[in-house]
């Protein structure tokens, strides 16, 4: 039975926007531009377009304050890193170096390459001495243990140079999975690249982390691995990044990263 005249449901009374704002915080659009937005005039521009919301509550006005410490500030969607002590890098390692930031070996690490950071670095993910490419280093734990976990499947590209001119059937192959000692192992895409009779070039994406996976993959099936590279992590690109060289991963790319880790 209806409780509204001529049967029609009364309309809930639509409830008041949260207030974000915290009188002693710090203003909005500072926040922004000291966490690499832009200009405060162009931070102004952002709120007052409707593009920021704090704690998920958009924001149009320029005279809110917040905490960057507990407040989650988000812009086109994508998580805004506030905390100004938290750095995270994209190396590109060469080949010979491990992926460490000490050897009691003696073999080259990392940490050579962050030599002249304070920050206290740890990378995320491996590759081996014979691979080279894309590795991230971080000081933001949370983040780092994300990315690390199985939970996310971030997916990592690779561009991998074999012995031999590779079958046609070889990605549907790979694809499909290849028995290895400890399982199973599939690719979650594949693309030839270029092919010769004495060697193949071909792009892989996966998101498994075994060790030497893909080597082992492809040498399983008869085309032992001459050169390895990462290309990608996620959305984060090797680009022209050239060997030994490291570059600070912008807050787009970090806000993407994040979102993919649901941060």
């Amino acid at each position: 039975m209806s409780n509204t005249r001529g049967g029609r449901k009364k309309a809930r009374p639509q409830e008041a926007p949260r207030d974000v704002h915290v009188p002693d915080g710090v203003r909005l659009q500072k926040v922004l531009a000291t966490a690499g937005l832009g200009s405060r005039r162009a931070c102004e521009n952002l709120i007052t377009a409707g593009r920021v919301t704090v704690d998920d509550v958009p924001v149009h006005e320029l005279g809110v304050r917040i905490d960057p410490d507990k407040n989650v500030v988000h812009v086109d969607g994508l998580r805004i890193q506030l905390d100004m002590s938290l750095l995270t890098l994209a190396l590109n390692k060469p080949l010979g170096v491990v992926s460490t930031m000490h050897d009691p070996e003696g073999r080259p690490t990392l940490a050579q390459f962050v030599a002249d950071r304070p920050e206290r670095l740890f990378h995320v993910g491996r590759l081996d001495a014979d691979s080279e490419g894309l590795l991230l280093l971080t000081n933001d734990g949370e983040l780092a243990n994300r990315l690390t976990h199985p939970k996310y499947k971030i997916t990592k590209t690779y561009t991998v140079q074999v012995e031999g001119r590779v079958p046609a059937n070889l990605g549907a192959q790979l694809v499909k999975g290849i028995e290895l000692e400890d399982g199973v192992a599939t690719v979650d895409k594949y693309r030839l690249i270029d092919a010769t009779p004495q060697a193949s070039l071909v792009e892989v994406e996966l998101h498994e982390g075994r060790n030497r996976i893909i080597r082992r993959m492809f040498e399983s099936a008869g085309y032992p691995v001459t050169q390895l590279v990462r290309t990608k992590i996620g959305p984060i690109r090797l680009g022209d990044l050239r060997p030994g060289r490291v570059r600070v991963i912008g807050q787009t790319e970090l806000g993407t990263l994040m979102a993919e880790v649901g941060l």
